[in-house]
């Protein structure tokens, strides 16, 4: 048992594996769009964990992919806080395994203890009120109800799903749940904001946690064992825990809502009517921007000259976006992709990262510059037989110790001091020296100071891909 139960805490479990390739070619796959600061100074990540955080909560504990867990890892302790656990899914399932692993692991450690679901992508800018609305809902989950939360929808959006209410909502407090709605028509959506009953699905759930495992028990019994198998054979993974892949491939992918919530009973729902979006698309942050009194949304370095009704964004502060006589147009401007489309056909952004996809266009899943849990690197310049990046090493990191069969390296250090081993030798390399590393050799780049140290790597040879990489000693334990 631990702290959580006595005290009566809720243990947030962060959901965050999603992609959101509609808010291209900012969100992508190497990067998507909960570890964006997309509005405002935080990631989308980063906010939901201070909401689920403070007085009432315990440390959260979020599940998500290997790519994703120094990033994870990193930007929760940008903000302070240290989570409970760092599940590392071995490949996607949707919610509904996501949500049993995270709930098998707490009850394991505090049975019966309570558990909120929340997603990593969604935008709530009054943390308060929704804490006051989780505290509605937390009588009917500890008694042992499954309690979700809904919007209070002010449009007929047909974007969303709708939670069908027993009886209008008086006073902000849960009332019983009829019925889940899938997304609906105009008509339909009309007729169900109008009624006073429906509510937009936001895809938050509070629970005990025996009530949910019994809840997969009867409603979605063939996950329960794969599930529960990859929890007790897990392995952690440096301040990760890995759940384990062979039970994971006998997973079924599948979301939460089909697999338990659309058929459970007891269910409650609890009315938020504080800020919300999904940020689902260009149009929405064009709405958050917009909320501003203005119908142009500037954002980074543009200038708008008889524009309306449009969003300009530059996320390079060396890219000048400039739009003259723009009516309706959403246009982003990154250094390796620009997009430009009519606000009102923003959604179909995902049918053209799929089309990039099935061209092998690069940008459709990549940025050009890379994040690792050392650093990050920029590729500036290639050609058929070199490469140039620029290398960021942060303070006390240090890349692997490793060789390449197909490229020498070229070292040439710009702020700070590396620490750079080649072969049995290890020297200090400072600003305006230079490190040359020949094809086969061991070798290794730290970074001993206590700023950023900047370094080019000039590639020579026939192959520069980053699966041409012998790891011999991995302090981040990567394969």
């Amino acid at each position: 048992m631990v702290a959580g139960q006595a005290s009566g805490l809720i243990h947030p479990v962060i959901l965050c594996g999603g992609s959101g390739t509609r808010l291209w070619p900012v969100s992508r796959q190497s990067f998507p769009k909960q570890f964006s600061r997309l509005v405002g100074e935080e990631s989308l990540f980063q906010a939901t964990a201070r909401r689920l955080s403070g007085e009432g909560f315990a440390a959260p504990v979020v599940v998500t992919s290997a790519d994703f867990r120094f990033v994870v890892r990193d930007q929760l302790s940008a903000i302070g806080i240290t989570p409970a656990a760092v599940l590392i899914e071995p490949a996607p399932r949707n919610t509904a395994p996501a949500v049993l692993a995270a709930t098998l692991w707490l009850e394991q450690r505090a049975p019966g203890t309570l558990i909120l679901v929340a997603p990593s992508d969604h935008l709530m800018p009054d943390p308060a009120s929704f804490r006051l609305a989780v505290a509605a809902g937390a009588r009917q989950a500890r008694a042992g109800g499954i309690v979700t939360f809904g919007i209070t929808p002010h449009t007929p959006e047909t974007g969303y799903g709708y939670l069908e209410l027993a009886s209008a909502p008086a006073d902000g407090s849960a009332v019983p749940l009829s019925r889940f709605v899938e997304k609906p028509s105009l008509a339909a959506a009309t007729a169900m904001v109008a009624s006073g009953r429906h509510l937009w699905n936001a895809g938050i759930f509070l629970f005990r946690s025996d009530v949910m495992i019994s809840s997969f028990a009867s409603l979605a019994p063939g996950l329960l064992p794969p599930v529960t198998r990859a929890i007790d054979a897990a392995k952690p993974d440096l301040t990760f825990l890995r759940l384990a892949p062979a039970a994971w491939d006998e997973v079924d992918a599948i979301s939460i809502d089909y697999a338990i919530m659309e058929r459970a009973a007891g269910l409650w729902a609890v009315p938020y009517g504080g800020g919300w979006t999904d940020l689902g698309g260009w149009a929405a942050i064009w709405s958050e921007g917009a909320g501003a009194g203005t119908d142009v949304v500037q954002q980074g370095p543009v200038l708008a000259l008889d524009c309306r009704d449009s969003l300009l964004r530059s996320e390079d502060e060396g890219l000048q976006l400039v739009g003259i006589g723009l009516d309706g147009i959403v246009a982003v401007a990154m250094p390796d992709a620009v997009l430009v489309a009519r606000k009102a056909d923003a959604q179909r952004v995902k049918d053209a990262v799929e089309a990039m996809k099935a061209q092998k266009v690069a940008q459709a899943t990549a940025f050009r510059s890379d994040r690792r849990p050392w650093g990050w690197f920029e590729t500036l310049a290639t050609g058929d037989r070199f490469k140039v990046k620029r290398i960021v090493v942060l303070p006390g990191a240090a890349l692997s110790l490793q060789s390449h069969r197909h490229r020498a390296e070229h070292w040439i250090v710009v702020e700070g001091t590396a620490r750079v081993t080649v072969g049995e030798a290890v020297s200090l390399v400072s600003e305006n020296q230079s490190v040359y590393i020949p094809l086969g050799e061991k070798h290794r780049l730290e970074n001993p100071g206590g700023t950023n140290m900047v370094l080019i790597e000039v590639q020579t040879g026939s192959y520069f891909g980053e699966d041409d990489i012998i790891r011999y000693e991995d302090i981040y334990a990567r394969q």
